[in-house]
């Protein structure tokens, strides 16, 4: 079993020196991030993302879409639906500290802007919440 916690409590995959916990999307991702290129061999990226361990994997909404796990509720509009921020699956927390809670006009984010875009000149959100009460 290759499962770790990676930073921030991100889902990783744990390199062959069992000390070495990487976050799931450097999994083949041309890069080899672990020592020996574990993540980087043919029978872990021979056919995407069939080959990879599930726990690696998010399912979209649209079942011919994926993202890796570690996408799964980082703010970001990954699946291009919302459903890894959103969705009953993704079961992400509230926006956290760093967020503001909103419906945005941007495909970017879901339904959380980050809050260093506040009070930028710029609407992010619908009701312009992100430039009068953020």
């Amino acid at each position: 079993n290759r499962f770790c916690t990676a930073s921030n409590n991100q889902t990783g995959f744990l390199c062959n020196d069992r000390a070495t916990c990487i976050p799931a999307s450097q999994v083949c991702d041309s890069i080899s991030s672990c020592r020996y290129g574990e993540d980087e061999q043919q029978e872990l990226c021979g056919d995407l993302p069939h080959s990879l361990p599930a726990y690696l994997v998010f399912h979209c909404s649209n079942p011919r879409s994926w993202v890796y796990a570690d996408r799964r509720c980082n703010g970001l509009n990954d699946c291009g639906d919302c459903s890894d921020e959103v969705g009953s699956l993704a079961a992400c927390p509230p926006c956290g500290s760093q967020w503001w809670s909103c419906n945005p006009v941007f495909h970017e984010y879901c339904s959380c802007v980050p809050r260093r875009l506040c009070r930028d000149g710029v609407q992010h959100c619908l009701g312009w919440s992100d430039e009068y009460l953020c």
